[in-house]
Formats: structure tokens, C-alpha cells, sequence
């Protein structure tokens, strides 16, 4: 083939193009050890079910962020080369990158229902409480209970289906709640019903067991953040694994310069009381608060970062259960607590219960020796006051107002707080 080309460009009349031919073609080795172009093999990331508990499904939350997982689209901040293996499956949360065009990539939070270690002890439970065995197939033996018939056989996710479960979420159901969470359930493709005829066996069984470990999940689907509701936005779940956008825990600001401080003490107060008045008429209260229960975007804005402690009362309809149906337990009731746990009453909870808890353990952290006095010494005072319970005849608005027109002169306007710049120039709402 070379010699024949070689006889070709004998006839060229350029010189200089019979130069340049010859070069490229007429040299029988570089024909003879040209390779052929081999494709590029990505290097793969080896996941394994079990990491993902996608060995337990279908005791788990879903798999509707499965394939960004193993397309690598979702990858932990560990992941700085492909002989990486995955991190430690003991961990309650992860840090990582998420990317929808493989371009551009943003942070995101990779959070387990609640710990290996209790996965475990209640996956044992399971097994031994229902099939006699310390192994055994978890959907087989859930599917057996008496609760996950009546699932089955109903048409409606009613009170009395979720009667027991110990998530807070769920301790004063309303019909109005049953049905929002049923419409808009992430983890299939064709919500939009109040009837559960859209979920097969497998979905109800999903959705039942999230329900019973931890309403997170459900409380960030059924309440987005576009919809202006303070939580992160759900992205999707794989195995006993969640997805969502990346915030900052509050404790990592415990140190922060006063005007941040301040900002933070600021949206804190207004999450609470929206949180109390809102538009839909839920009135949502804490049953327990600590240093990561909220976070904070890289934009400075404040949300409830963890809702697994979140209840809900309908003000508009109230709790639909009937007097000792709470007490009602089984199997789905004792996955993640104990079964001699005590239900809170509905009755129980007050206006100030959130307010009290944020007082006594989050502010006094956040805002403690910050400021000049006298300044600190009212924070101080109002803290003290209200982590006491406030007095009767004093109301959270007031109560929130008042800590309010102290701190606000504090903040500052820049380009630090940008989920408010610079409309805070120019706005007297900031």
C-alpha cells in the first residue's frame, strides 16, 4: 500500500506537496505500526448494595436516585480518584457532589434514615419478633404483619393506618395530612391522587417503612422549598440512603462575628413562626432540638436541616384518631424507638413548646457574649425569661417580636448574607 502511494505522489507536479506527501504517507513503518484508536474506559466505582441498603429494599425508602449513583453522577467528597473506596458505612451522613451534565457539580448532603447500628438491631427485630429467625427476607416478614395487609386492601391512606407509628409527624394525623403526603410522594413517577391506586405493593411497603423509621424524607416532599416551606430540597433516594441539598449545621456558627450571629438568630425567630402561621393552616412544633437540627445555605440562608423531630397538628381539621388508637402498637411502631416509649398527647403540645426548646438550647450558643452591653444583658434577660416558659399571658408573636427589636439593629447588609443581598439596600423588610 506505502509503495503504491509512493507512485502516486511521483506524478504530484508541486514539489512542495510531493514533500509534504511523502512525509505523511510513504513510509512503510509508520503505516505498518499506526494503532487503532481505542475507546476511553471510564474508571467505574465499585457500590455495593449493602452500602446503599439497597439489600434490604423493600424495607427502604426508595431507588429514584439509584442510577446517579452508579452513572457517578452523585459522588462522595472521598472520591478523589477511582481506587477510592467507599466511606464508612457507619456513618449517619455524608458529604457530596452532585451533577445533572458532568459540567457543573453542587454540594449535597447523603443522610441514612438513622444509623447502621440501629438499622441492624431493628432489621434483627424484625426477623426474630415475626419469623422466629435471627435472618431472614424483611419485605417477606413485613408483608405477613396485619398493618401491611390493611395497607393493601386500602384505597386511602386513612388515620387509622398509621396509628402507633412513632414518627412525630404522625402522632396527630388529619385526613388532609394523609392525603398531601399520598399525593405527593416522590418515590413514584405518577403522584398526583389522593388514592393509592397509583402504588403498587412494593411502593405502599416503601412508603410504610419510611413512615415508621423517619418522616424526614416525607416532610421534605410534601412540603418543598420552592414552595417556600424552610427545608432542604429532596433529590431522591437509593436504598436506605437520601439525598438532598447541602446545608451547614448550625453549631458550626456557634463562633460566627456578631452581625452573623444576629442574621441567624433573626431567620431562626421567623422560621418559627411560620412554622406556627402559614397559609395551610399546620401548625408544626419540635420534640426535640440540638446543634443540627437547622443548617445554613452557602447563601446565608436558614432552614431545618434535620425533620425527623418535627409533629404536625391540622388546625383546620384536627387529629382524626380516636381515643386510644394512639396506644395501638406493633412491629412498625418499635423500628427505631422502644416499645414502652410514651406518645405526647396532641392535647399536650402549646403555641410556645418550639420557642421554649430554641431559648433554652440553641440561642443562648448562637447569641452568648457577642454583643457590648446593655445590648447582651436583654438578650440575656429574654433568653432567661423564655427558656423559663414564658409567662402565661404573653403570646409567641409577642414573645418573638420582642427578641426581634433587638437583635435587628445588629445585622449588617453585605454581600455575606447573599440570600438578602442587595435587596437589603433597599428594602426596609431587611
Amino acid at each position: 500500500m506505502g509503495r503504491w502511494i509512493c507512485c502516486l505522489c511521483s506524478r504530484v507536479a508541486d514539489p512542495l506537496m510531493l514533500l509534504l506527501v511523502l512525509a505523511l504517507s510513504c513510509s512503510p513503518s509508520t503505516a505498518a505500526t499506526a494503532s487503532p484508536s481505542v475507546p476511553h474506559v471510564k474508571p467505574s466505582y465499585s457500590f455495593g448494595r449493602t452500602f446503599l441498603g439497597l439489600d434490604k429494599c423493600n424495607a427502604c425508602i426508595g431507588t429514584s436516585i439509584c442510577k446517579k449513583f452508579f452513572k457517578e453522577e452523585i459522588r462522595f467528597d472521598t472520591w478523589l480518584s477511582s481506587h477510592l473506596k467507599l466511606p464508612p458505612s457507619y456513618l449517619l451522613s455524608y458529604s457530596g457532589n452532585y451533577t445533572d451534565d458532568a459540567k457543573s457539580w453542587r454540594l449535597v448532603d447523603i443522610t441514612r434514615l438513622t444509623s447502621k447500628y440501629q438499622h441492624d438491631r431493628a432489621d434483627k427485630r424484625i426477623c426474630t419478633s415475626l419469623l422466629k429467625t435471627k435472618t431472614c427476607s424483611l419485605e417477606r416478614a413485613l408483608r405477613r404483619t396485619q398493618r401491611f395487609q390493611k395497607w393493601l386492601r386500602a384505597k386511602r391512606l386513612t388515620p387509622d393506618l398509621v396509628q402507633g407509628l412513632s414518627s412525630p409527624m404522625l402522632r396527630c394525623p388529619s385526613q388532609r395530612l394523609l392525603d398531601r403526603i399520598v399525593r405527593r410522594y416522590a418515590e413514584v413517577p405518577d403522584a398526583g391522587s389522593i388514592y393509592m391506586d397509583h402504588l403498587t405493593d412494593r411502593d405502599k411497603l416503601r412508603l410504610l417503612y419510611t413512615l415508621a423509621v423517619n418522616s424526614h424524607p416525607i416532610l421534605l416532599q410534601i412540603f418543598p422549598d420552592v414552595e417556600g416551606w424552610p427545608f432542604p430540597r429532596y433529590l431522591g433516594s437509593c436504598g436506605r440512603l437520601v439525598v438532598s441539598a447541602s446545608t451547614r449545621p448550625l453549631r458550626d456558627f456557634y463562633g460566627a462575628a456578631p452581625e452573623v450571629a444576629a442574621d441567624l438568630a433573626l431567620q431562626l425567630l421567623a422560621v418559627l413562626r411560620s412554622m406556627g402561621t402559614n397559609d395551610l393552616n399546620y401548625f408544626f412544633y419540635f420534640t426535640h432540638v440540638d446543634a443540627g437540627t437547622f443548617g445554613v445555605f452557602s447563601n446565608g440562608h436558614l432552614f431545618i436541616r434535620d425533620a425527623s423531630t418535627l409533629g404536625i397538628i391540622d388546625r383546620e381539621e384536627g387529629s382524626q384518631l380516636i381515643d386510644g388508637q394512639q396506644e395501638h402498637k406493633d412491629i412498625f411502631s418499635c423500628l427505631t424507638v422502644n416499645c414502652q416509649s410514651a406518645f405526647v398527647s396532641c392535647d399536650s403540645i402549646r403555641e410556645k413548646h418550639s420557642l421554649v426548646m430554641v431559648c433554652q438550647e440553641l440561642l443562648p450558643k448562637l447569641l452568648e457574649g457577642k454583643f457590648l452591653q446593655p445590648v447582651q444583658e436583654k438578650i440575656d434577660s429574654f433568653l432567661q425569661h423564655c427558656a423559663g416558659g414564658l409567662t402565661d399571658n404573653q403570646g409567641v408573636n409577642e414573645a418573638i417580636a420582642e427578641l426581634v427589636e433587638i437583635l435587628k439593629p445588629l445585622r449588617s447588609c453585605d454581600s455575606r448574607f447573599a440570600y438578602r443581598y442587595p435587596d437589603c439596600k433597599y428594602s426596609d423588610k431587611y
